[in-house]
């Protein structure tokens, strides 16, 4: 596992819906002194149940910050990451099973609404989509992730179980999960 250190001062976080993505952006950012930007924050209106921005705004905030000298960026939103991994110095990939992911978006949006990356005023609720998307539709997207990855030779480091990514913030010495 490469040293946190050597993914630079602009990683990328990527992987599917609820894999831990923003947890670990946090971490990373407190560790290394780093902003966290949380790409869901930037895509949905705050003080609403997840309604997007238009796009075209999205868009201008979501270029406005990979300009930053200095960030932990989490989320995937395929349609701009060339941009970003672009202006990255590393990326880290975490993946898990679906069932995982599954119970960790029940538990988020039923119990946990203040939890890393959550926006800001949102009223969650269990949404039948997200449900379809965690369990049938980007149960493979990790693997795309990766391939977009490697052929950006950014430094990469991959977590594709829990135990992985446990032992990540133990080798790295992040702070504790909640």
């Amino acid at each position: 596992m490469l040293p946190l250190h050597s993914l630079g001062e602009r990683i990328v976080v990527v992987g599917p819906s609820n894999a831990g993505k923003s947890t670990l952006a946090v971490a990373v950012s407190k560790k290394l002194g780093l902003p966290a930007v949380h790409l869901d924050q930037l895509q949905h209106l705050p003080h609403t149940d997840w309604r997007p921005r238009p796009e075209a705004e999205f868009a201008a905030l979501h270029d406005s910050a990979i300009l930053g000298e200095r960030w932990v960026m989490e989320g995937n939103y395929s349609r701009l990451m060339p941009q970003r991994i672009a202006r990255a110095t590393g990326a880290i990939l975490i993946t898990s099973n679906h069932w995982l992911r599954f119970s960790r978006y029940v538990k988020r949006t039923l119990i946990n609404s203040d939890r890393a990356g959550h926006l800001e005023g949102a009223k969650d609720s269990i949404k039948w989509e997200m449900v379809r998307w965690i369990l049938l539709k980007s149960r493979n997207s990790g693997v795309k992730y990766a391939k977009a990855l490697h052929e950006s030779g950014l430094p990469t480091v991959e977590c594709h179980t829990a135990a992985a990514l446990n032992n990540l913030y133990r080798v790295w010495d992040l702070p504790a999960r909640p």
